[in-house]
């Protein structure tokens, strides 16, 4: 969620800057903006809504300067209007800001009574005024910024410049990420690697509470007590060709094609072809004694959990909670030490699944990530990390970062299985050669695009629309029925086929579209069963199964796309594929914006 960008360097910055925001723009925002160094001054541009608009005010009136800051603001405190967009300015002090600050209210309260006067309705125009009014108490910069972040409640990533400051530029970090890029007389700061990928790929991470301070001959960093530390420079495999969308329209369709090379990317990390084994990473902790797992995620990773519960319990036989990050953090579980708690997330910097991160820590919990982005603050506070290698992902509706994290995952169960002997070498070994086949099974389901895409069209004229699932697959239909929310902006629910009878059978009727996954396996008579309940009362069916699952009941479906047959353990994985595809054709279909859909961010590094 918001995106920070800046550079010290030559002149030309502010187009810099906004070359870089171009490549945050799947975080999602609503308006944007740069501040420059100018004559001892500084100028600003700003604009409401997309890039292309803030390209155009910088077109009619170009800005100059060798140090500049930008920002893709999401709005939180006040309307995504140009007078609160970043970057804020006051009395020589500018500042761009991802996060959210708590305590803003008070501070401007003591502020207004010294005199101030702000501009915005945003918490982040307090930070110009907290560091200026440092300054004008005799404070230089560094110490006036220094004794601010002190101030500041919440979770925050900053960037700022000062007037008259031709070389200094101050970064800071609580609660969400800011990375350090290194040129030669140059230097960056920006909110991953991505952003500054163009520029360079030698980087370093300011940990919790760290700042510091950038000139164009290096970087000092600060921690939280304000003694000066050393922060590791490390090279990043990140690359800005990595975010070009190919012969694709949209970024999400070209992610959904990438997710055979993605998912065998993954495996590539866990599997051993030559053994047909698992082969996962230490853990602080011996994989056999572990008694209970706890998952934590957000969103469609919380899906990616659920299906994971029953592979734990019924592979691994093992004890799963899973739940929501943003309710887990709150509800103070009992955990007893020694438990293993795995959280779930593509970004690696969710707010709530990392503060969830930190309680289990608290709680003597042995923490384990499944996460896309190695650098991340989640990652590098777990004590093993289980990646995902999907690659960038720039839509924001997940796709391929998903089926990845269902990949990794698998790999997890399967290997944990055999460490507690529920599962023999022989079961492990079957196990994993269904995941090494996986790669081509999704090609194959890919190759039913065309089929998919003709079902989009009256889907998209549908208000509401009903997935249903069971045990494995259950979790995929409520991931169907979020992609079809996030995406199209259709009223869409996934149920439990077993809990139609409970309630949802009420909505059915001809103009309510019923979704079934049912892939040839030991529940598919009970789905079927349930079909037919949806049928009796004139709904109209598209059916998800396989070729024996279509033989037995496809007459029945107004519509049967044939999915190929796979293990039922990997049926989740591939039955994502046809949901995110018609998804993503309803969505075209409608209009909407498949990328960057309405009030949606990639990365949800806030409440």
């Amino acid at each position: 969620m918001c995106g920070i960008v800046g550079v010290l360097g030559a002149e030309g910055a502010p187009e810099l800057v906004l070359d870089a925001l171009k490549r945050l723009e799947y975080r999602g925002y609503d308006s944007a903006g740069i501040a420059s160094l100018v004559n001892g001054g500084i100028e600003r541009r700003r604009a409401e809504g997309k890039l292309r608009n803030l390209a155009g005010s910088l077109r009619a009136k170009p800005l100059l300067g060798a140090a500049a800051i930008g920002h893709t603001r999401w709005a939180t405190h006040g309307a995504p209007t140009e007078g609160n967009a970043h970057p804020h300015i006051y009395g020589g002090v500018a500042v761009v800001h991802n996060g959210i600050i708590e305590n803003f209210q008070e501070l401007r309260a003591e502020l207004g009574a010294k005199g101030h006067v702000f501009e915005s309705e945003t918490d982040s125009e307090v930070i110009a005024h907290l560091v200026q009014d440092a300054m004008r108490a005799g404070c230089g910069p560094r110490d006036a910024a220094a004794q601010a972040f002190r101030r500041l409640r919440g979770a925050f990533a900053l960037a700022l410049i000062f007037a008259g400051e031709d070389d200094l530029m101050i970064g800071a970090r609580k609660g969400s990420p800011l990375a350090v890029g290194y040129g030669k007389g140059e230097m960056f700061l920006g909110s991953d690697a991505l952003a500054l990928s163009p520029f360079t790929q030698t980087l370093s991470y300011l940990d919790e509470g760290d700042w510091v301070a950038l000139t164009r001959a290096g970087a000092e960093f600060f921690d939280s007590q304000g003694q000066s530390v050393e922060r590791k420079i490390e090279t990043t495999s990140v690359s800005a060709a990595m975010i070009d969308k190919g012969n694709h329209r949209h970024f999400m369709a070209k992610e959904i094609f990438e997710q055979p090379d993605a998912i065998a990317n993954t495996l590539g990390a866990y599997v051993s072809p030559l053994r047909g084994s698992i082969e996962l990473p230490r853990l602080p902790v011996e994989l056999a004694s572990v008694s209970k797992l706890t998952i934590v995620a957000c969103g469609t990773a919380y899906y990616a959990g659920c299906v994971a519960k029953y592979w734990f319990e019924q592979l691994a036989r093992l004890p799963v909670e899973v739940d929501i990050a943003s309710e887990f953090r709150y509800r103070e579980a009992a955990m007893q030490p020694g438990g293993l708690a795995i959280f779930i997330t593509q970004s690696g910097e969710t707010a709530d699944t990392l503060a969830a991160l930190r309680y289990c820590r608290a709680q003597g919990q042995i923490i384990a990530s499944v996460v896309n982005v190695a650098e991340s603050t989640i990652a590098r506070e777990s004590d093993v990390v289980f990646p995902t290698h999907a690659g960038p992902e720039i839509g924001v509706a997940s796709t391929k970062a998903f089926t990845c994290q269902l990949t990794a995952l698998a790999c997890l169960a399967i290997g944990l299985a055999r460490a507690r002997g529920s599962i023999d070498a022989d079961e492990e070994s079957r196990l994993t050669r269904a995941l090494i086949e996986l790669p081509r099974m999704i090609n194959l389901a890919l190759a039913q695009d065309h089929l998919v895409s003709e079902l989009a069209h009256d889907l998209s004229k549908a208000r509401d629309v009903i997935y249903l699932g069971r045990g494995l697959n259950y979790p995929i239909a409520l991931e169907g029925a979020l992609k079809l929310k996030e995406i199209s902006y259709i009223h869409a629910e996934g149920y439990a086929a077993g809990e139609l009878k409970h309630g949802p059978i009420a909505l059915i009727d001809e103009d309510v579209p019923v979704i079934v996954i049912a892939p040839s396996d030991a529940l598919f008579e009970k789905t079927a069963s349930n079909m037919q309940e949806v049928v009796a009362r004139g709904g109209k069916v598209i059916l998800f199964s396989d070729a024996q699952g279509i033989e037995k009941i496809g007459s029945y479906a107004k519509a049967s796309v044939p999915m190929p047959a796979v293990d039922p353990f990997l049926s989740p994985i591939m039955y994502a594929i046809p949901i995110q595809l018609l998804a993503y054709h309803t969505a075209v279909l409608k209009g909407t914006d498949v990328d960057q859909p309405r009030n949606l961010a990639k990365s949800v590094t806030v409440e």
